[in-house]
């Protein structure tokens, strides 16, 4: 599976987990267990409890997936 067979879907960041992971909430009550992407962490991104994210998810599995992009 490549990158652009991702689902993205707009979220916000609820819990800080260990080891660079995040708990995101894309929609009523449905939660997407997040790492960084790969440039997020070359650039140094932060992300926070309460941030705003894109999150890229894989078809094959709608619980796990990526923050791509966090807006200014």
């Amino acid at each position: 599976m490549s990158k652009e067979d991702s689902i993205e879907f707009e979220g916000k960041v609820v819990e800080v987990l260990s080891g660079g992971t995040f708990k995101v909430e894309v929609g009523d009550d449905h939660y997407v267990i997040a790492k960084l992407a790969g440039k997020m962490r070359r650039y140094r991104i932060r992300v926070v409890l309460g941030d705003k994210v894109t999150v890229a998810v894989s078809p094959y599995d709608p619980t796990r997936g990526r923050i791509t992009y966090r807006p200014r």
